[in-house]
C-alpha cells in the first residue's frame, strides 16, 4: 500500500506517490519517505509535513522556507531556479509551477476523492451561487446525496461549514472531497470562482459537467481586463472538463457576446475527449425557452429541450433567474435526469440566501435584499423589480473598498436611470474611506440627472426622483424602508448573504435582512 490510514483519520502517505502525477527533481532519494501532512502555510506545518512554496499575489511562500524547515517539514517543494538564502534543506522538490503541483499532491494525499463522485463546475460571474443551490435541490429530490462547495458556505450530509473563498485552496478543497466521498455524497457542485482557475486551485480534479452562467465585468482590480477575465473562465472548459464531459453554456438572452464566444471557441474541439456542447438560451439549443410568465410569487417557463417539451413552476422571477433556470435544467439533462425529475426538483426551489430574498412584511411595503455587487448585477436586479413596482422602486446599495473602482460610477448610473430613488450607502470598505467610494457612485447618479434629496421630501413628493447619501449602513436601510410608502420595493443590494461588514482589517457582525426585519417591525401604516 502506498499509504496508510490512521485510526485519527489522518494518512501517512509515500512521497512517491503523492508526487505521481508531477514533473520534478529532488535533491535526494524518496522512494523510502512517508508524508504526513500537505500544507502551502508554513505555521501549519508539523515534523513529516510536505511544505509547498508558493507565491502568492501579497505574500511569496518561498520566503517562508526557513519557517516550514525550523517546524520540522519532511521536504520543501519549490520552483525550479528560485535562489534561496535559506538553510539546508532537509529535502528539495523542485517544480515548474508549485501552484499547480500543490494541487496534485493535495489530490494525490487524499487518495483523489473526486473521482468516487459525480463533479459540477459552475463559473460565471454572476448566477453561480442560486445555479447551485437549484441543483443542490434537484438532486436531492430526484434520490441524490449532494454537497456543496461555494460562496455562501461548504454543505453536505447535513454539516454546514463557512466558507472563507468561493472555492478554497487545494488542502482545503481536497481533505473537504475526502469528507464528502467518505460520507456518502454522490454528486458535488463547486462554484469555480476565475481567481481559483488562475491561481490553479483546482489542479487534480476534473469535472463531469462544467456550467458557464455569463460574464461581465467584476474582478478587474486582479485581471486587469475583461479578454484575461474571461480566459480565466475559459479553463475550467479546457483544461478542467473530463475527456467527453458536458459543457453547458447559457447565451444569447441579454445580449452578452461572451457565451457565444465560449461556444464557437469549444465548438472547435475534436475527437473522444471534445466536450458535448450544450446551449440554452433563445431559438435552438439543447435548452430552449419558448415562453416565460412572471410575476412577484414566481414564474412559470415553457422550454424545448432535447428530452421534449418542458414546463418549469419556480418560485423565483426576474430575467436573469431565467437563464440560471435553463442553464440548471440543461445540467440535469447531461447528468442523466429525465423531464419530470427536473421539473419536480425545481419546482419548490427557492434558490439562495441573499438572492433577491423577500424580507416577509405586513406594511405593504415589499423589501428584497441580493448579493447585486456588479453593474450587470444591479441592473438584472432593478429591471426585474423595475416591472413588477406598483409604486416606488428604493434601492440601497454601496460598493467594496479595495476593488475594481471603475464599477463605481457605472453602478451609481444604474441606480439613476432605473431606480425612483437611491440611497448610497457603505457597503465593505476595507482600507478605503468610505466617502471617497461614496463619492464616485454619485458622479454616475449626477451624469443621469438625478439631485441629492432628503428622504422625507422624496416620501411627501412620491414623483419626484432623487437621491440621498447616508454612510450607516444600518441607517441607510432604516431610513429608505421608513420613508417608503405601500406599494414600494425597497431593494437591498450589495451584501445579500453576508453577515458582516469589512472595515479596515475588522470583520463586524452585520446582516442586511436582520435590520430590514427590525425596521419593517418599527413601521405602522
Amino acid at each position: 500500500m502506498a499509504d496508510e490510514r490512521r485510526k485519527d483519520g489522518t494518512y501517512a502517505v509515500s512521497l512517491q506517490e503523492l508526487l505521481k502525477n508531477v514533473t520534478y527533481r529532488a535533491t535526494r532519494e524518496i522512494a523510502k519517505l512517508a508524508i504526513s501532512g500537505v500544507t502551502s502555510d508554513s505555521r501549519a506545518v508539523t515534523a513529516g509535513t510536505l511544505f509547498v512554496a508558493v507565491a502568492g499575489t501579497a505574500v511569496d511562500g518561498h520566503d517562508y522556507i526557513d519557517d516550514a524547515v525550523r517546524r520540522g517539514c519532511a521536504g520543501v517543494v519549490l520552483e525550479k531556479g528560485r535562489r534561496l538564502k535559506t538553510r539546508a534543506l532537509p529535502l528539495a522538490i523542485e517544480v515548474a509551477d508549485s501552484r499547480e503541483a500543490l494541487g496534485l499532491i493535495a489530490a494525490a494525499f487524499w487518495q483523489e476523492p473526486a473521482r468516487q463522485m459525480t463533479m459540477i463546475g459552475i463559473t460565471g460571474t454572476n448566477g453561480k451561487t442560486t445555479s447551485a443551490y437549484l441543483l443542490e435541490e434537484l438532486i436531492r429530490q430526484a434520490g441524490g446525496r449532494p454537497g456543496v462547495i461555494g460562496t455562501v458556505n461548504y454543505r453536505y450530509g447535513g454539516k454546514v461549514l463557512p466558507a472563507a473563498h468561493t472555492t478554497p485552496p487545494p488542502e482545503t478543497l481536497q481533505r473537504l472531497l475526502r469528507e464528502m466521498a467518505d460520507s456518502g455524497v454522490t454528486h458535488v457542485i463547486m462554484e469555480v470562482s476565475s481567481h481559483a482557475l488562475e491561481q490553479k486551485r483546482v489542479a487534480g480534479l476534473v469535472f463531469d459537467v462544467a456550467l458557464f452562467t455569463n460574464l461581465s465585468r467584476d474582478h478587474l482590480d486582479f485581471h486587469g481586463d475583461m479578454e484575461a477575465y474571461y480566459a480565466s473562465k475559459k479553463r475550467l472548459f479546457t483544461e478542467y472538463l473530463k475527456p467527453g464531459g458536458s459543457a453547458v453554456v447559457v447565451d444569447a438572452l441579454a445580449g452578452d457576446p461572451w457565451g457565444g464566444r465560449l461556444l464557437t471557441e469549444l465548438a472547435g474541439g475534436r475527437g473522444e475527449k471534445a466536450p458535448a456542447i450544450l446551449r440554452c438560451g433563445l431559438g435552438e439549443g439543447a435548452v430552449a425557452l419558448r415562453s416565460a410568465r412572471e410575476e412577484l410569487s414566481g414564474m412559470v417557463l415553457e422550454l424545448h429541450t432535447h428530452q421534449g417539451a418542458m414546463t418549469i413552476h419556480s418560485p423565483l422571477v426576474g430575467a436573469f433567474n431565467v437563464r440560471n433556470l435553463l442553464g440548471v435544467v440543461a445540467v440535469a439533462g447531461a447528468l442523466g435526469y429525465g423531464p419530470e425529475a427536473i421539473a419536480a426538483g425545481l419546482q419548490g426551489a427557492s434558490g439562495a440566501p441573499g438572492r433577491l430574498e423577500r424580507i416577509p412584511s405586513a406594511t405593504g411595503i415589499e423589501v428584497f435584499v441580493d448579493y447585486a455587487h456588479t453593474p450587470d448585477a444591479l441592473e438584472n436586479i432593478l429591471r426585474t423589480l423595475r416591472q413588477l413596482a406598483r409604486g416606488r422602486l428604493i434601492v440601497v446599495f454601496g460598493c467594496g473598498g479595495d476593488r475594481d473602482q471603475g464599477k463605481r460610477p457605472q453602478m451609481g448610473a444604474i441606480a439613476g436611470h432605473l431606480a425612483d430613488v437611491a440611497v448610497v450607502t457603505s457597503d465593505n470598505p476595507r482600507s478605503e474611506e468610505p466617502g471617497a467610494i461614496m463619492a464616485a457612485i454619485e458622479q454616475g447618479l449626477r451624469a443621469t440627472g438625478m439631485a441629492r434629496r432628503s428622504l422625507a421630501m422624496l416620501q411627501s413628493h412620491p414623483a419626484w426622483q432623487g437621491y440621498e447619501v447616508i454612510p450607516s449602513r444600518k441607517a441607510a436601510i432604516r431610513a429608505a424602508i421608513w420613508h417608503a410608502n405601500p406599494g414600494d420595493i425597497v431593494a437591498i443590494c450589495g451584501k445579500g448573504h453576508e453577515d458582516y461588514q469589512i472595515v479596515g482589517k475588522s470583520r463586524l457582525f452585520f446582516d442586511d435582512r436582520l435590520v430590514a426585519r427590525e425596521m419593517l417591525a418599527m413601521v405602522r401604516w
